[in-house]
């Protein structure tokens, strides 16, 4: 009988082998860090541009903002007249602004009153061959893209109670129609929310009709061959599959009107919107702080407009978006 021995460096051969799986190295642990350092340098380069301007034109105004807030400044020279909270709690406490949160709250309820199911309807219609779609999306879509000012401007000199509307009702013998449009309190919020209607109802158009697009046409195929009708298409298939477009549209058109500024201010003025019912947030931030030449107290104003809207912002992505943003991110397995 005969033993067989192995020497201790042939033993010391196959636990490597064992430990490396059949003669398979591990890369060193130099590489590995070496690639991490790569990996970390291309993110940075790639990111950081656009965090230093996010943090210079975004941060850094709201920090600036919030220091100029507590001191009463005129806008030259550095701040030193230190109040504390006292122009915070005279925002709190002045009824104009009061009126002004309210206006941009029923702004924000009636834009999506009213802008929601209008553009999804259009939207639905349009997604159908029909002749002239083409040029009716463009049509649709035109008033999106004039500027603010130009809008304010043509709709001001419309609407004034000797203007174009007014004259048109006469002629046609319906003298009895014609409203002070601007300066009535009672009809000033519903002219404000028909040109703001009229002039962001393309946005949300187009971008129903392209949330649309992401559809499979085999469901709707599906769905008449089962003789379902072109309105139960919609209702069953369409709208449902449409909800994180409609939840995005939503989003972007609430914090639009808390922040909305530029068709009121050319509109009805300073003086005019206060009165008139149509003041907002911004416009009293512009009166009451630059216009009245008190900046400090302007600052702390725009600083209280930034926490309503990040507060809105968070809580509508807590509770309204976190579906889709957790989709999104754990690639379509919704928790």
């Amino acid at each position: 009988m005969s033993v067989t021995t192995s020497s201790p460096a042939s033993t010391r051969g196959e636990a490597a082998d064992a430990n490396t799986g059949g003669g398979h190295v591990s890369p060193p642990v130099r590489r590995v860090r070496r690639r991490d350092w790569v990996k970390t340098a291309e993110i940075a380069l790639l990111v950081g541009p656009g965090l230093l301007v996010f943090l210079a034109f975004v941060i850094f105004p709201v920090l600036m903002a919030a220091y100029y807030g507590f001191y009463r400044w005129q806008g030259f020279g550095g701040p030193t007249d230190f109040v504390g909270l006292q122009n915070y709690v005279t925002i709190l406490t002045d009824p104009s602004f009061h009126d002004a949160l309210l206006h941009n709250l029923q702004i924000v309820l009636l834009s999506l009153i009213l802008q929601g199911p209008a553009a999804l309807l259009i939207a639905l219609l349009l997604n159908r061959k029909m002749r002239g779609q083409s040029l009716i999306r463009v049509l649709i879509f035109v008033p999106y893209v004039i500027s603010e000012v130009v809008v304010g401007t043509g709709w001001s000199l419309l609407l004034q109670s000797e203007g174009a509307l007014n004259g048109m009702l006469e002629n046609l013998g319906l003298g009895a129609l014609q409203q002070d449009w601007l300066a009535d309190p009672n009809i000033a919020i519903w002219t404000l929310m028909g040109i703001i209607t009229w002039k962001y109802l393309g946005f949300a158009v187009i971008l129903f009709l392209a949330g649309m697009q992401g559809i499979p046409q085999e469901l709707t195929e599906a769905a008449q061959i089962d003789g379902a009708s072109f309105w139960q298409i919609q209702w069953r298939i369409t709208i449902p599959l449409l909800g994180p477009t409609l939840r995005i549209w939503a989003f972007l058109s609430i914090i639009g009107s808390l922040q909305l500024f530029d068709l009121v201010y050319i509109i009805w003025g300073q003086y005019v919107a206060s009165t008139a019912g149509t003041s907002t947030m911004a416009t009293y931030m512009v009166v009451n702080g630059r216009n009245a030449g008190s900046y400090g107290y302007g600052n702390a104003v725009a600083v209280v407009l930034f926490l309503i809207s990040l507060i809105v912002a968070l809580v509508y992505q807590r509770y309204v978006l976190r579906r889709d943003t957790a989709s999104a991110l754990t690639g379509g397995k919704n928790r």
